[in-house]
């Protein structure tokens, strides 16, 4: 399986190691007033999506970039990939 490296090109998935759902980037408010509930949902409750999928990937063996990749988790087919840094950063100046 190949991976669009934004910077990088087509990478083998190999020199990736697979982080899970995307989702962990939207870190809930730790000062909220149902901070721990939410702090448990982020990190122990997962979806098992059968189609498209945003995942975290990180390039171990490369540049060690971190990647949300968008992928069709029955399929396999992989229909984009970008920097995390730069979601991080777009979602930040939109809130």
């Amino acid at each position: 399986m190949l991976i669009p490296h934004p910077l990088l090109g087509p990478r083998d998935a190999q020199e990736f190691t697979y982080l899970g759902d995307a989702r962990l980037l939207d870190r809930p408010d730790g000062l909220a007033e149902d901070a721990e509930a939410s702090f448990f949902d982020h990190v122990y409750l997962r979806d098992n999506p059968a189609g498209l999928h945003r995942e975290l990937w990180f390039h171990e063996q490369g540049d060690r970039s971190w990647l949300v990749v968008t992928r069709d988790t029955v399929t396999h087919e992989i229909l984009g990939a970008e920097l995390a840094r730069d979601l991080v950063l777009r979602n930040r100046g939109a809130a």
